[in-house]
């Protein structure tokens, strides 16, 4: 009977077996998706890869754990309080609901609930890119009580993303004026070139702000828009096929300094 276990877990979002001795102690992981066997001591390699064999899909790289990236540093060493990387799509609103919930016998929608599922819906959208090489953070808080709901980063850039509720009503886009169906229009556009020109001091790097309309009828848009863009919620996996501005390094690089809390406290 051999001396090791497998013992499947995740941590930061992946997928790994953990091969431990009886007593708990590690002596090797398998990441499934990098197909590699990090082993801590190379005296284990026969019994590791045999007690694993079983898991193995495809061809794998056996060796040390590699070197980790300053990036990764970074991360390993953030408090759980201060890493807004665990934020779900909405986390604010979320908050916000549990603690005052709407009254039940309230005559119209709660607004919140319909900007809850705006930033739901564009999350996840924004999270299905993940695999493509970007990284999205939701409700990052900025000093003063305001947020980006999506802070994008990836090979063709960072955005700071607005998801907008517009579920079956016209959009009326008028720089910098947002209206949507026959409510009075904001000027949302204004607020959003704010949050991205704040992001970008606080990651001393560009970003662009986009403006996200969920499951509109129609979008209007009277004049060229000044350094926005627009897509709909069923758009944005074309931002996948984007131009690559940003090396992978950069990207996670920017990501490990945008999901610490403290990097937006300076602002």
């Amino acid at each position: 009977m051999s001396a090791l276990r497998v013992v499947p877990t995740r941590r930061h979002g992946q997928d790994r077996l953990y091969v431990c001795h009886v007593d708990g102690r590690n002596v090797a992981w398998y990441d499934q998706e990098a197909s590699r066997v990090n082993l801590i001591s190379e005296d284990d390699r026969d019994a590791v890869l045999t007690v694993l064999r079983p898991f193995l899909t495809g061809p794998v790289t056996v060796g040390p754990p590699p070197v980790p990236t300053p990036a990764e540093l970074a991360r390993l060493s953030l408090h759980p309080d201060d890493d807004l990387a665990p934020n779900r799509p909405g986390e604010a609103l979320l908050v916000a609901l549990d603690r005052d919930p709407a009254p039940p016998l309230r005559l119209r929608p709660d607004p919140r609930r319909r900007a809850l599922t705006a930033e739901q819906t564009v999350g996840d959208a924004l999270d299905a890119l993940d695999g493509a090489g970007w990284h999205t953070l939701h409700s990052v808080p900025l000093p003063g009580g305001d947020r980006i709901h999506h802070l994008l980063i990836g090979p063709a850039g960072l955005f700071a993303v607005h998801s907008l509720y517009a579920r079956k009503q016209r959009v009326l886009v008028a720089d910098p004026m947002v209206g949507v169906g026959r409510h009075e229009p904001r000027p949302l556009l204004r607020r959003l070139r704010a949050a991205a020109a704040r992001a970008s001091h606080a990651l001393t790097a560009e970003v662009h702000p986009l403006l996200v309309p969920v499951a509109p009828a129609d979008v209007v848009v009277t004049v060229p828009l000044r350094g926005i863009r627009l897509l709909w919620d069923t758009e944005l996996g074309s931002l996948a096929r984007s131009g690559g501005v940003l090396k992978p390094a950069d990207v996670e690089a920017l990501h490990a300094l945008a999901r610490d809390r403290n990097t937006w406290k300076r602002l």
